[in-house]
Parts: C-alpha cells; structure tokens; sequence
C-alpha cells in the first residue's frame, strides 16, 4: 500500500518538485498552499506524514500544528527558511516530529520522511506488545497509550521516547544518548530538542509534570522511567 503524504507550501513551483519525486518513489502526494486548506484537509484525510511549511497564508505552519495536535498524532516535518535555532525549537515546541531548513537536498527530505514513516506505521503481528506500569498502560504495536484508563496523543518522537524509556526501567539515559537513539546518527539538531519533547511528554502523562511520576530527571546525568 502506498503511503499518503501532504505537502503544505505557498511556493508552488516547490510542492511541484517535492511532489514529483515523492510519487517517484510511490508515494501518494496531495497538496495545500496556506495553513487553513492543510488544516481542513487533515480533518478530512488520514495521513501518513505531513510536511509544513512555516511561512504560510491565513495559518502559519506552527499554528496549523499546534490545532494538529489536538486531534491528530499524525507524524509532522516543517520547512522552514531560517536557520536560527529557535524557529527549530519552536516547530518542536507546537508538536512538531522534525523539521528540514530550505534550502535543502530532495534526496535528504526523502530519506527523513521515509525513517519517520517506517517508525510509525502500525505493526502487523498476531499479538499486541503491551506494557503496564502503574495505572499507565503502553500499546507498542498499536503506539497508544493511557494513563488512568484515559488515552493520551502523544507525537511520534514522544511515544519513541516513553518506550524506550519504559522498555529499560531505572536506566538513565543522557540527553546525547536519547537524541541518539531517538532521532539517529545523522539528526542536525542539538540536545535541547530532548529537553523540550521530555518536558511535553511530561505535560501530557504526568498528573503533576514539576513532581513526576513516570518519567524522571538525574540531575547532571539524564533521564530515566521509574
């Protein structure tokens, strides 16, 4: 089955390139041009991976994630123009799973957005993985979780995080580590990018995120699931 993705640019000479070597590849590719068609069109279509433009029309691209994320987990890559670190933090900030500064390589825009993809398409096996700790309940293969029966959106790289996290109880991973593990070898981006996705999947599974109960901190070490 060929994987759906969504191309949201204002610049439609570079929806047209993205979207010709995306369906060289066999991929599914529709397109929007200002945040307000992308938002409507991810209510209505399931998508495998979004790539967003920052710089849009009516919405910008952080805006049209951040209203994403109240509804949908789907993987999201934003294009951005600049290169100033805090655009980068920030995309992370409003849900954001990686993000790719123009101008940049297709052959490197393909490669992100097919590492993305292979993590968070659903497993095909017989028997679902689960994994209970205290009332939080990890669906693996199904990449769901709930606290207190309540299920919770986490984002692409958030769920990776909590799962290696909870696969490996009491191990404190450095910060390098994660972004490692998480992101790869080869992610552009610096540790800062863990400290915010740490601080958003506490926010959304801890009761209390300054007194955690799940995920925690070794001060000057990393982070560790307990």
């Amino acid at each position: 089955m060929s994987r759906k993705v969504l191309v949201v640019d204002d610049e439609k000479l570079i929806v047209k390139g993205i979207r010709f070597n995306l369906e060289q590849d066999g991929m599914e590719v529709e397109c929007a041009y200002d945040g307000e068609e992308a938002l409507q069109k991810i209510k209505d279509t399931e998508y495998d991976i979004v790539l967003l433009d920052v710089m849009l029309p009516r919405l910008t691209g952080f805006e049209v994630c951040q209203q994403v994320r109240e509804f949908s987990s789907v993987p999201i890559v934003m294009l951005t123009a600049k290169g100033e670190d805090m655009d980068k933090i920030l995309g992370l900030e409003y849900g954001a799973d990686d993000y790719i500064t123009k101008p940049f390589n297709i052959l490197e825009v393909k490669a992100r957005l097919k590492a993305i993809m292979r993590r968070t398409a659903p497993k095909t096996k017989e028997e679902t993985k689960i994994i209970e700790r205290g009332d939080m309940r990890l669906d693996c293969d199904g990449r769901r979780v709930y606290v207190a029966g309540r299920e919770i959106n986490l984002t692409a790289k958030e769920f990776e995080l909590l799962e290696l996290l909870i696969l490996n109880p009491n191990k404190v991973y450095s910060r390098e580590a994660l972004l490692k593990l998480v992101w790869g070898t080869d992610y552009p981006g610096d540790v800062r990018t863990v400290d915010v996705h740490i601080r958003r999947l506490r926010e959304k599974i801890e009761e209390n995120p300054s007194e955690p109960r799940y995920v925690h901190t070794k001060w000057g070490v990393g982070y560790y699931f307990a």
